[in-house]
């Protein structure tokens, strides 16, 4: 019987690795595209809206696919401290990619910005939690200056061998359906990933395994849209924390995969964020964070324009997180448990039957 080795093993061909690269695997990617019938059935339009769930890599998120990566190479150029910034998902990626490898670990976090399951992940896996008084991109700057004076590896989407695992998304995807579709929906926040999926695309067509190439639909949130507003957002607020980033790394390359694939990159606000999340939830029980929810919030927004018009109108949503990431999000959103007596008569009475 056959098993998934991890992304490295799968697509070694189409990575930089050589038989001297130390694997550093969590058994990362093979992650569901899941059709989402109902969903598809309410936007109507011959929409078909497939969901490609990051939520069920080994930490809950698509940051694995990079980090297995990033930190095999980081293994192999003999280094024994890695450190990042991050929103909350690549801080619990590095710290466990870390502890597995038996090297050192330090996440520089923005206090009181980090949704609490991700910030029990770093704390958990045994890294180094600082927690900077200020935003994502100011311990991202603190992160660079450490790594540029300090024998320490920075794992964030800079590191080259981050964008190269997380590319292996937009191979399966393919691998799965046969070919790109035509259109594919994400979250934009440090606009590594937008940058991945279009490399990942491009290549696969370029070996032929693939005759066409999807536009790419980036959504940001609205109080965090430095691309869609063309200036840095000094303060970015969203309650998707995964993408409250006021200045992306990637923003170049991310406008330069919008600009190729005769995409887009817009912004969504939270409410239609946090709808799509729900809708996600209720109609096809996938169970995401709040900031994954863009990419459909997008597709719904979009389509609502006559967006979606030319020809077949597959259109895959990355879903970059899973929903226990953000528990309190859930709970706010939720109706309350309703309490009663161990009773049958208060049980069918609660339940209306």
């Amino acid at each position: 019987m056959a098993y998934w080795k991890g992304l490295i093993e799968e697509y070694r061909p189409y990575l930089p690795v050589t038989d001297k690269t130390p694997v550093i695997t969590l058994k990362e990617g093979d992650t569901p595209l899941l059709f989402g019938p109902r969903i598809s059935k309410k936007l109507g339009n011959g929409l078909k809206l497939f969901f490609k769930f990051e939520g069920l890599n080994p930490t809950g998120s698509f940051k694995d696919r990079g980090m297995t990566m990033a930190m095999s190479k980081a293994v192999e150029a003999g280094a024994k401290t890695v450190v990042c910034a991050s929103t909350g998902n690549t801080s619990a990626s590095a710290a466990a990619y870390a502890a597995h490898a038996g090297i050192a670990c330090a996440v520089f976090l923005p206090h009181g910005s980090i949704a609490l399951g991700k910030l029990a992940q770093s704390m958990i896996y045994g890294a180094k939690v600082l927690a900077v008084e200020g935003n994502f991109d100011q311990a991202l700057k603190l992160t660079r200056e450490l790594a540029d004076k300090y024998p320490v590896t920075m794992v964030n989407s800079n590191n080259p061998f981050r964008i190269e695992g997380q590319k292996t998304a937009a191979f399966e995807i393919v691998d799965t359906i046969g070919d790109a579709p035509e259109y594919h929906a994400i979250p934009v926040g440090n606009a590594g990933n937008i940058t991945a999926y279009w490399k990942g695309y491009k290549e696969y067509k370029e070996k032929g395994i693939s005759k066409s190439l999807p536009r790419m639909c980036g959504f940001q949130a609205a109080g965090a849209a430095p691309i869609v507003e063309k200036r840095v957002v000094e303060n970015p607020q969203t309650i998707a924390t995964a993408i409250k980033i006021g200045n992306p790394f990637s923003w170049k390359k991310a406008e330069a995969a919008r600009d190729e694939s005769k995409g887009l990159i817009e912004a969504v606000t939270d409410e239609e964020i946090l709808l799509a999340y729900e809708l996600l939830a209720s109609l096809e029980g996938i169970f995401c964070e709040p900031a994954s929810a863009a990419s459909l919030a997008g597709v719904i927004k979009k389509n609502q324009k006559g967006y979606f018009t030319e020809g077949e109108r597959r259109v895959v949503c990355t879903l970059t997180g899973h929903g226990l990431k953000d528990p309190d999000t859930a709970i706010l959103r939720s109706s309350k448990p309703t309490v009663i007596k161990p009773d049958m008569t208060e049980i069918l009475k609660a339940l209306k039957l």
